[in-house]
């Protein structure tokens, strides 16, 4: 199917690697113009490199922090001048440390929130002028299924992440129909995240190979895998597209159908 995507702009946060590269690599293979972004400079490069070999739309890495609103601003500057718009937006974080309630200082909450809700806040006000000028201005936010299912020994997403659910209902309602607002809420995805536990257990003796550890988090899945990011990536893109014109205020779980609510 083609998206029509070609010529828009997209940025995208959190997008070194992971769920957030494997959007900016779909957005990018439709033909869009792909601004990625992360802390670490080197990830970057590297993040750049992989999204320009499928050979789509030009991309700029802008060093950010997103959890600071002047870095956010400049962020979305640079955007606009590189490409004189912005079309898309996709926002994406790095998970808040994991750990039960009791374990969680008053200052993990404040950082978990900066990094999950207020992050968002900050990207789609200074995003908004300029979606609302596009003809197809999108949002879509990448959560998390612990927004319906809470997930044990994460109590800060669990908590936190609920918080960019509620702001994207709002959004959605608020922005239309100038600009449609999304989510997707992401299970088990064979992320650097994910293959990084499956081989620190696999160190501890917990499994006997790789392919094992990885099955074992597929357990409770009924498609009997986890994800690939791309399949995630794609689904961003299509939500992103004209496709889905209709498509507005969901938050979709992408999650092989282990969700029961």
């Amino acid at each position: 199917m083609n998206l029509d995507l070609e010529g828009n702009t997209a940025l995208v946060t959190a997008s070194s690697s992971g769920l957030g590269l494997a959007s900016a690599k779909a957005l990018a293979r439709e033909g869009a113009n792909v601004v990625i972004c992360a802390r670490s400079e080197d990830g970057l490069a590297d993040a750049k490199r992989k999204i320009e070999a499928v050979d789509g739309g030009d991309v700029l890495s802008v060093p950010t922090d997103i959890t600071d609103p002047d870095e956010i601003e400049t962020l979305v500057e640079a955007t606009v001048k590189e490409f004189g718009g912005l079309d898309h937006l996709v926002t994406s974080a790095g998970g808040p440390p994991s750990g039960p309630f009791l374990d969680t200082t008053e200052r993990d909450w404040y950082a978990a929130y900066d990094l999950l809700v207020m992050s968002a806040v900050w990207l789609t006000k200074r995003a908004h002028p300029h979606l609302a000028e596009s003809d197809a201005g999108t949002v879509v936010n990448i959560t998390s299924t612990s927004v319906r299912e809470a997930i044990d020994g994460l109590v800060l997403s669990n908590a936190v992440r609920r918080g960019v659910i509620g702001l994207m209902k709002t959004q959605a309602r608020e922005f239309a129909p100038d600009v449609r607002v999304n989510a997707v809420l992401p299970g088990a995805h064979e992320t650097p995240r994910i293959q990084e536990l499956v081989e620190a257990a696999l160190e501890r003796g917990e499994y006997d190979s790789y392919e094992e550890g990885l099955a074992d988090w597929a357990n409770d899945i009924p498609m009997n895998r986890v994800g690939d990011p791309m399949e995630l990536g794609d689904t961003v893109a299509f939500l992103s597209s004209d496709r889905t014109s209709f498509v507005n205020g969901v938050a979709l779980p992408i999650d092989g159908g282990r969700l029961r609510s």
